[in-house]
């Protein structure tokens, strides 16, 4: 983001009505001119939270006397610009369009609901995919701002374009892969080898691990819910879309060890990648088609167009990766873990071509 000045944002209780009643507020720090602002009334809620790409505008969830309501602030002075209410019963979520110019609201998961706002808060569009059951999961837009991707609990990713908001085309995440055209990679175990062909000596370290490309027809493992427990691992509950919004990438929670790469030209699924584990994250590379996945281990995995690859991370003892995240010019990985980080500089042979790259050095 494009900031003006940084500012660090926090929140916190504190007594706001003349009753005594403790309310939540927003404090605004900068950290150039050590002002400090603060902004009273946001709601607790998944995402309510969300900045515009070029850092101009903040938009608030609230919740004021039972009614949901979304503020946008100016980021360079805080001053309120626009103040409205939305058409949601329990708001969970918002998040801006990367131009800048629509606002996604999207209701808890009781009821389906996907609103769209511009930013003088007029209502363009609403959207439902069905009713009595659960709804939205997740919500990611694409980079060009043409596509509004909305995962569901039913399993299934609807594409909502930007001309009409409505459904362009939906993605399922079926536990069998039959069609010839998708490209499987299943994660599999090395058998380290000694000397003499021998079976190498046990060590602590964790095994490596490489891909292998799978003959369809693949059945992906999958993971029975339990129904009488909140927040089910059912439904995609991650989404990503490639910098160039050629490709999605999704993970079905009741399918956890798979990754799933859509084509967004061609409006079809490309490759299945299935790990060994659960999947915990993934993220883009910020500047080219390659994804970064880690699945609680001591690896780290990266899928191009041109192929994915494994790789261990360096470093003494066993590091396991529960989140990643990569630096703005997609030279480097910062590796998260329960305790500690790994920042990883990846190399490349040719960086025009768009290489998957590997871990060079890590502190």
């Amino acid at each position: 983001m494009n900031f003006s000045e940084v500012f660090k944002l926090t929140s916190q209780l504190c007594k706001f009505s003349p009753d005594g009643k403790y309310l939540l507020r927003i404090t605004v720090w900068s950290l150039c001119t050590k002002s400090v602002s603060y902004i009273k009334y946001p709601k607790a809620c998944q995402q309510g939270i969300s900045f515009s790409r070029d850092g101009r505008y903040l938009a608030l969830a609230e919740r004021r006397d039972c009614k949901d309501y979304v503020s946008i602030f100016v980021c360079s002075d805080w001053q309120l610009l626009r103040h409205f209410d939305t058409d949601t019963q329990d708001l969970a979520g918002i998040e801006w369009a990367p131009n800048g110019c629509v606002l996604a609201v999207w209701d808890t998961c009781l009821e389906y609901k996907v609103l769209l706002y511009s930013l003088d808060g007029r209502q363009l569009a609403a959207y439902c995919a069905y009713e009595w059951s659960l709804g939205v999961k997740s919500v990611a837009w694409s980079p060009s701002s043409q596509f509004l991707a909305v995962g569901s609990y039913d399993g299934k990713v609807r594409i909502l374009n930007h001309v009409t908001w409505k459904m362009l085309t939906e993605f399922a995440h079926p536990a069998a892969i039959s069609d010839p055209r998708v490209v499987v990679y299943k994660e599999a175990e090395k058998s380290p080898r000694g000397a003499l062909g021998r079976p190498a000596c046990p060590s602590f370290r964790a095994a490596e691990s490489k891909y292998e490309i799978a003959a369809v027809p693949v059945s992906l493992q999958t993971l029975k819910p339990a129904a009488d427990r909140a927040n089910p691992k059912i439904g995609v509950g991650l989404l990503a879309f490639s910098p160039d919004s050629y490709f999605l990438a999704t993970r079905n929670d009741n399918v956890p060890n798979a990754v799933w790469v859509w084509d967004m030209q061609k409006l079809r699924l490309f490759v299945v990648l299935e790990q060994l584990g659960p999947v915990r994250s993934f993220q883009w590379d910020p500047q080219r088609p390659r994804l970064a996945i880690c699945s609680g281990g001591s690896k780290v995995y990266l899928w191009s167009p041109a192929g994915c690859v494994s790789v261990q991370v360096p470093g003494e003892g066993d590091f396991q990766v529960l989140s990643l995240c990569w630096h703005v010019t997609g030279a480097s990985l910062a590796l998260l873990s329960k305790d500690h980080f790994c920042l990883c500089f990846l190399e490349t042979e040719d960086e025009a071509d768009g290489a998957i790259g590997q871990l060079g050095a890590h502190t």
